[in-house]
């Protein structure tokens, strides 16, 4: 419950219990304080418990804590087999690398379209001087 509180923050806390409450009025308040939270976990576990009960056999098994997002992803990433099946044969590192090497191949060999080899078609990649007679220049916005 409190992990993440520190040796210097649970001084500090102490400290300002006691010159709140007083170093008389201390101990009943924490006997009150522990009541307290005692009452709260025994009404929660009757709570699951009615709920158990309510849902019937099938959910014997239900945990609670599988309803917190983080919990239920996790149990279902590690639990799934067909999810290790596909972590296991998929490399994130192979494929990014597999792309790397296709995209700086690909620049270092001509990017020379086959078309273009051949000579059956138009040269798209090379910029005509002059548009064909009735045919409209192109629009720049930026000239304008």
């Amino acid at each position: 419950m409190f992990n993440d509180i520190g040796a210097l923050e649970l001084v500090a806390l102490v400290i300002l219990a006691v010159l709140i409450f007083g170093p008389d009025k201390l101990p009943k308040v924490i006997q009150d304080a522990a009541r307290f939270i005692r009452k709260i976990r025994a009404f929660s576990e009757s709570a699951k418990q009615d709920i158990r009960s309510e849902l019937g056999p099938e959910f014997k098994d239900f945990d609670f804590e599988d309803l917190n997002p983080k919990t239920f992803i996790r149990k279902q990433l590690t639990e799934n087999e067909d999810l290790k099946e596909i972590r296991s044969s998929f490399d994130l590192k192979k494929e990014i690398n597999d792309v790397a090497t296709a995209v700086n191949d690909r620049g270092e060999t001509a990017s020379v379209p086959a078309a273009a080899v051949s000579g059956s078609g138009p040269d798209l990649l090379k910029k005509r001087d002059t548009p064909d007679p009735g045919e409209r220049p192109p629009f720049d916005a930026d000239a304008t």
